[in-house]
């Protein structure tokens, strides 16, 4: 039974940060005045990555006898939720300023994964297998965010 609760509370708190990203994201795209075409596509694709990967988790919790583990809160500190402070970091419409806060709550989600990863006993291979899928194909998105970062920079030279 503890290892069924230690599992479920690692999938509520990937809900958690995946709820967070979704809404920094639609902060970033309602903040963002002047947002360029190509960030707002890119966002909104971001958006709907962690909306598939809310339900496949929810879907997890639901078979483990969890209906409403999105509405949780966590209580152990063990997943770090940065993407609440990236949400209140946004500067209006100055690209730079989005893209870097976006980076940091990329890499902020990335550490809440491999946290979740390093729970060794907490998790069944099937629920192992999504979480290290999920992380694998973020890593797109990740390095999407840091190369139209990186781009952006290297016009400010």
């Amino acid at each position: 039974m503890q290892n069924n609760e230690a599992k479920l509370e690692i999938l509520n708190d990937l809900i958690l940060i995946n709820n967070d990203r979704i809404a920094g994201y639609e902060r970033a795209i309602n903040e963002s005045k002047d947002l360029d075409v190509d960030l707002k596509a890119t966002f909104e694709g971001m958006i709907r990555e962690s909306q598939q990967y809310k339900q496949e988790l929810m879907q997890k919790c639901t078979e483990a006898g969890v209906s409403n583990a999105e509405e949780g809160t966590t209580n152990s500190g063990k997943i770090y939720r940065a993407w609440m402070d990236v949400k209140a970091t946004f500067t209006g419409s100055d690209r730079k300023a989005i893209l870097s806060s976006c980076e940091f709550g990329e890499d902020a989600w990335r550490r809440a994964y491999e946290s979740a990863l390093n729970n060794e006993g907490d998790l069944d291979g099937e629920t192992r297998s999504l979480i290290t899928e999920q992380y694998n194909s973020e890593k797109k998105s990740h390095d999407l965010i840091k190369k139209f970062r990186d781009a952006h920079e290297a016009l400010d030279k």
